[in-house]
């Protein structure tokens, strides 16, 4: 015959096994989940280096096919700017 205390005993260690248990299950799904965010984020990281290299690409391509209307375009940037930063 077990007492009072015996069973309250087993019924807090059987509380303790099911809530470690749900903290394993959550803590699970949990890691799983940041997984599945970090392959995403990583793919997203990927489609943004590919869409900067070919913007470079397309410049360089650009510089390379019109190397007199880049140049003007440079001066007439950099004249803006310094008649801009004069008048500070």
């Amino acid at each position: 015959m077990s007492t009072m205390g015996d069973q309250l005993g087993q019924q807090a260690k059987e509380v303790a096994g099911d809530l470690q248990k749900m903290g394993e299950t959550v803590r699970d799904a949990a890691q799983a989940k940041l997984g599945q965010i970090g392959k995403r984020a990583s793919g997203y990281c990927q489609q943004g280096r590919d869409k900067v290299h070919g913007i470079g690409r397309a410049c360089e391509q650009f510089v390379q096919q019109r190397p007199l209307t880049c140049l003007l375009l440079a001066a007439g940037a950099g004249l803006l700017l310094g008649r801009l930063w004069k008048r500070r």
